[in-house]
């Protein structure tokens, strides 16, 4: 989503992607020894600030210098409502931040020779195929990672996403239906399937599910033994958090929601301490603490070399500092500048969770924020504050710049959706019976949802996700809007048919009703076709 749950494409979100008062706060269990390097803050004072501005329920974080863990602790509660406090060892759901792991695990496989950056991916996974049989050749294992396919943004995610039924096999083979946005390696589109295809390889080369050898090959060795591969492995653990969301401006919590589909791409669920153990072998160029290669030290340098430019948009005039001089992807990584340092980093965001891990490679310092909302900027905020005060640098207010933005943000986006709900053409008619629009459609990617009256209501169903059911209401002419019964997802969508001459329906076709509504809601990329209407079974 992601979640996951990559962030919403907004100028603020984007702010994000691209100062702490008193003692620091050293987690009692995760204790760094006298003489790591922590200039003098009070990471108490702000975290908790942060927590009650941006409505956030818990975090947990980490900071390493140095080869040493300075922080790795909890913040707040585990889940709202109950006592539980976040600890270092509570787990969180890291999304998109699983993607290093995957881009690490086909970086050890390089080591032994198993695969190559630039082998064909149908030289591993011959069933390959996408929607291009010129680029079904040319892709590369490199070009799974780095977000260049040609595929748009979050392409194709409504196969995974919210939890769906079809299987890790079923997603690839429909990669080949999937039409692309732009030329093959043209430019830089953020997606997740390729990285379930990657995760894939991961699987076939070491011959065990992705999660066995994620476990086996990175996580034992670090010793994250608290780290999980799955949502259901992580809600089997002692000390984890619950997801939050907002409902109608509220934050309440939500219901897990199980991606074993897509571990690939977003499959890890780890804490503080855990992920301070993973900054430390990445800052370390992958060697380990018994002095032994977890992955080599080229590869390493290769996963954070810069593969695809990204586009540099302006950010907000008061938050101006955070806007890059280079912005760029890497393998499993973002790449970027902040105050002449080079930022290595990723986000994640899936349903209830929202994370942030950040190293600078120049001053051996590594940043992860794990949270139980779905907030970035309490992330922003707080990550550019530490790192203001390890660079020494002039500090901002970045909670209140931050607060600021995001509820200027979110009434822009108010005022923009009530406009178009004033302007619509309210006297306007269905151009057809409502029976009319039932029945059954289908998409070439996606596959069949379908439309039935229900107690008085015309419900819309997407077959293989049952959380995508939801009511339609007239908006107008031939365009409705369907709110999802699970109103945490943000996501209701209008829907519009077109008809043909003779007034039959040709097509209907989706687009998000908010701008805030996460991109993996890909709606825009479906179109269906009627396949059958309710009054065809009884003949």
């Amino acid at each position: 989503m992601n979640t996951t749950r990559t962030f919403a494409a907004t100028v603020l979100t984007l702010a994000v992607w691209g100062a702490l008062a008193g003692a620091p706060a050293i987690a009692a269990d995760a204790a760094p020894p006298a003489s790591a390097a922590v200039p003098a803050f009070n990471l108490d004072a702000d975290v908790n600030r942060a927590l009650k501005t941006f409505n956030v329920p818990g975090m947990a974080i980490a900071i390493v210098k140095d080869g040493k863990v300075v922080v790795a602790k909890g913040y707040g509660v585990r889940k709202l409502g109950e006592p539980a406090p976040v600890s270092g060892k509570t787990l969180f759901e890291i999304a998109s931040n699983s993607k290093a792991f995957t881009a690490a695990g086909l970086a050890m496989l390089v080591d032994e020779g198993k695969i190559a950056w630039d082998d064909p991916v149908t030289k591993h996974l011959p069933g390959f195929q996408m929607y291009d049989s010129y680029v079904t050749g040319q892709m590369t294992i490199r070009d799974l990672l780095v977000h260049r396919s040609g595929l748009g943004l979050g392409a194709g995610d409504l196969l995974w996403w919210p939890s769906t039924q079809f299987s890790t096999d079923e997603i690839i083979s429909r990669l080949r239906y999937i039409k692309p946005a732009t030329s093959f390696r043209a430019s830089y589109a953020y997606d997740n399937l390729l990285y379930i295809v990657a995760g894939k390889i991961i699987a076939e080369k070491t011959g065990k599910p992705w999660g066995e050898a994620i476990h086996e090959r990175i996580l034992a060795p670090l010793g994250m033994n608290g780290t999980t591969t799955s949502v259901a492995e992580m809600l089997a653990s002692a000390d984890y958090s619950a997801p939050h969301s907002k409902i109608n401006d509220q934050i309440a919590v939500v219901k897990p929601m199980p991606v074993p589909n897509a571990v690939g791409a977003v499959g890890i669920d780890t804490s503080a301490e855990d992920i301070a153990r993973w900054m430390t072998v990445l800052l370390n160029g992958g060697k380990m603490d018994n002095g032994k290669q977890l992955f080599s030290a080229r590869q390493a340098a290769e996963m954070w070399s810069e593969q695809t430019p990204m586009r540099i948009r302006e950010p907000k005039p008061a938050l101006a500092a955070t806007k890059p001089n280079f912005y760029a992807y890497g393998l499993g990584f973002q790449l970027r500048d902040y105050k002449g340092r080079k930022l290595v980093m990723h986000g994640g965001a899936l349903q209830g969770f929202y994370s942030t891990v950040l190293m600078v490679p120049e001053e051996k310092l590594g940043i992860a924020i794990l949270t139980n909302a779905e907030n970035s900027p309490a992330m922003a905020s707080l990550y550019y504050r530490i790192l203001d005060q390890y660079l020494k640098v002039q500090p901002s207010d970045w909670i209140t710049l931050y607060a600021q933005q995001e509820a200027a943000a979110h009434q822009e986006e108010l005022e923009r959706q009530g406009k178009e709900h004033t302007s619509r053409a309210v006297d306007s008619k269905p151009s057809l019976p409502l029976a009319s629009y039932d029945g059954e459609y289908e998409d070439a990617w996606y596959g069949k949802i379908s439309i039935r009256a229900e107690g008085g209501k015309h419900v819309m169903r997407f077959e293989r996700t049952p959380d995508l059911t939801g009511e339609l209401e007239h908006f107008q002419h031939d365009t409705f809007i369907v709110r999802w019964k699970e109103r945490n997802f943000n996501a209701d969508a209008y829907v519009t048919f077109a008809l043909n001459p003779d007034g039959s329906i040709e097509r209907m076709k989706m687009a998000p009703v908010s701008t805030e509504t996460d991109f993996s809601y890909d709606f825009r990329d479906l179109t269906f076709t009627p396949v059958r209407h309710p009054a065809d079974s009884a003949k």
